[in-house]
């Protein structure tokens, strides 16, 4: 390399240097991961300018001297590196063991969830992002899991503040659904109220576009598919237990007569606080003979705070299902009718406290309270069923972080006013 090449080089990393430091500073006041992204992909816009450069350098260089054996190893060495930087491997998974208290032979242990995913960068402002989840270990027609591809989208940077997303991804909903990696929740399994009122993981088809401002703030909108309704199976009372979970199409072969409209705003402006709303609605009726006018109204708000080492947390959300009373008319008589409203929330304070070897232990408690079907639609005397008790739901446990990504987890779970068994969890949490 030339003297010339020698000092531009040294110049363009150390524009590297300052550009690497400029985004540490500033994402200190970041508290999401997909802020986090915005403030990466603009960072790799950056390098991706300086190996331009860089390239053109080698490429002067190539030019003024004879090519060698020595030559051509380094070459096919520079774009086996460039080949590898354009694709992200990551991962997740979960074990689990559940005792309930009264009910030994009840007792179960689990590879709850096995998950690998994919990123593609095809350049600087376009990427492709895939999950693929088994669940229960094995899946097959004798065996309960289950094979499903979580997301799969093309995403594409418009500036540092702005990105389009069109595919298969989550939706922006509550505190667990975009962050439910085992590594980032309290306890064994995920909390109720986001599994049995909000569907977790929940993903849809569409177009997303999501904004990040200067001030903190991250929006989201969209149009998406919605939930089939006519899926509903009324002969079964599991059915009730999630209720737009056992409507959810999973863009697999999904029904796409009437699409949904979805929105979301988080505030992260303030060190530690995060405060977030959404919105999702659109008709379940899905153009299916029965059903008309079955619009999916789901709403939440959320507030999360970490002052010093405690982590604060509280979610509240509503369902509400749209001219159920003509569907259920048809339905009188099995055991599980459509809902009108369901409902849920819960408060959870943890403290992490930092041990040797950077490891972390973190006690927490959360209360919960929630009703899968709170109303029903009236469908006359005696033929309108009788809403469900509330479910009050306390539970205490510790988060063991092992290293960085990995997690030993213990709770105990207690239902308050309904003969449900108590129970004990164990698990172990990894991402990567």
């Amino acid at each position: 390399m030339t003297t010339s090449a020698s000092a531009h080089f040294r110049s363009l990393a150390a524009l590297a240097a300052l550009a690497v430091a400029g985004v540490a500073g500033r994402t200190a006041h970041a508290a999401t991961q997909q802020e986090l992204e915005a403030k990466l992909d603009a960072l790799s816009t950056q390098v991706g300018e300086l190996r331009s450069q860089l390239a053109e350098l080698n490429a002067e260089r190539r030019r003024s001297a004879p090519p060698t054996a020595n030559t051509a190893a380094s070459i096919t060495g520079v774009e086996a590196a460039e080949a590898e930087n354009k694709v992200a491997w990551f991962g997740y998974g979960e074990l689990n063991y559940s005792r309930p208290e009264d009910d030994g032979s009840a007792t179960t242990a689990d590879v709850a969830r096995f998950v690998l995913g994919a990123s593609y960068r095809f350049d600087d402002k376009t990427r492709f992002v895939s999950e693929l989840e088994v669940e229960h270990a094995v899946s097959s027609a004798a065996d309960p899991g289950e094979v499903e591809v979580e997301q799969a989208y093309i995403e594409r940077r418009f500036s540092d503040q702005m990105f389009g997303s069109i595919g298969l991804f989550l939706m922006p909903v509550g505190l667990l659904n975009e962050n439910h990696e085992p590594t980032r929740y309290y306890g064994v399994f995920r909390n109720l109220v986001e599994t049995e009122i909000i569907p977790t993981t929940w993903r849809e088809g569409g177009v997303e576009l999501q904004g990040n401002a200067d001030g903190g703030l991250r929006w989201n909108v969209g149009i998406s598919t919605g939930f089939n309704l006519s899926k509903w199976d009324a002969t079964s009372a599991e059915s009730l237990e999630e209720p737009l979970g056992s409507i959810h199409q999973e863009l697999a072969l999904a029904s796409a007569g009437d699409l949904a409209t979805f929105a979301a705003v988080n505030y992260t402006g303030v060190p530690g606080l995060r405060l977030g709303a959404s919105l999702f609605t659109g008709d379940a009726a899905q153009g299916q003979p029965g059903f008309d006018d079955n619009r999916v109204t789901l709403w939440e708000g959320h507030a999360r705070w970490n002052p010093g080492s405690w982590d604060l947390s509280a979610l509240y959300s509503r369902v509400h299902i749209a001219n159920t009373a003509p569907v259920n008319l048809t339905l009188v008589g099995n055991p599980a009718l459509i809902p009108e409203e369901s409902f849920g929330w819960y408060v959870e304070a943890a403290y992490r406290a930092p041990l040797r070897n950077q490891m972390t232990i973190a006690p927490f408690a959360r209360y919960e309270v929630l009703n899968t079907a709170s109303r029903y639609a009236a469908i006359g005397a005696g033929l309108t069923p009788d809403p469900l008790d509330d479910t009050d739901v306390f539970t205490t446990g510790i988060n063991y972080y092992l290293a960085r990504g990995v997690v030993l987890k213990f709770d105990y779970l207690q239902f308050l006013h309904d003969d449900r068994s108590a129970r004990f969890d164990l698990g172990v949490g990894y991402q990567f």
